[in-house]
């Protein structure tokens, strides 16, 4: 990474204040940036993609909080890194918000679709219980996902920089961020 960062990644957990870092930082930096998440690649998919073995399948209301991928949600994920990468070549500054669920193996994904570009890659740490009062305070999460995925999302990885969202607010993340940046 070097000062010159075109892309941002931040990675953490369901919950765990990403969102909330990416409209800080677009508000921080000098720079227009775009931010783009995990969230609306779910959202565009078709809605079978969502409740099916082959897409992306969230979990009962069981709290258990795992979420599972499939082949088909994976082609589409990889066409879409791709378009972001295509994005950042074509000028844009970008903040990537995503779950690594497979943790390094998703950074390996997201490296070659980013192959050649400058990158910040930013850890997004929350305490567990801290990102589940998150996930059940604002009722759009199935119950157990935040904790689940707190630090599964982290196993394997290494960052040029890690905030925790337990510890200091968003707007607090991101002035630590965009020092980087």
């Amino acid at each position: 990474m070097s000062s010159s960062a075109q892309v941002i990644v931040l990675n953490g957990g369901s919950s765990s204040g990403k969102s909330g870092i990416a409209r800080c930082l677009q508000a921080a930096l000098p720079q227009a940036w775009l931010a783009i998440g995990v969230d609306t690649l779910i959202d565009v998919m078709p809605a079978r993609l969502r409740l099916g073995s082959e897409g992306i399948g969230f979990p009962d209301d069981d709290g258990s909080g795992e979420v599972s991928v499939g082949a088909e949600f994976r082609v589409l994920e990889d066409a879409w890194m791709t378009g972001v990468a295509a994005m950042v070549r074509a000028g844009a500054r970008v903040i990537v918000d995503d779950v690594f669920l497979g943790g390094a193996e998703s950074r390996r994904r997201w490296e070659s679709a980013l192959d050649g570009l400058e990158v910040l890659w930013v850890g997004v740490r929350c305490d567990a219980g801290v990102a589940a009062g998150r996930e059940l305070a604002r009722g759009d999460r199935v119950a157990g996902m935040a904790e689940a995925q707190a630090e599964l999302v982290h196993r394997g990885m290494t960052y040029d920089i890690e905030v925790d969202t337990a510890k200091a607010e968003a707007v607090e993340c991101a002035r630590v961020i965009a020092a980087k940046v």
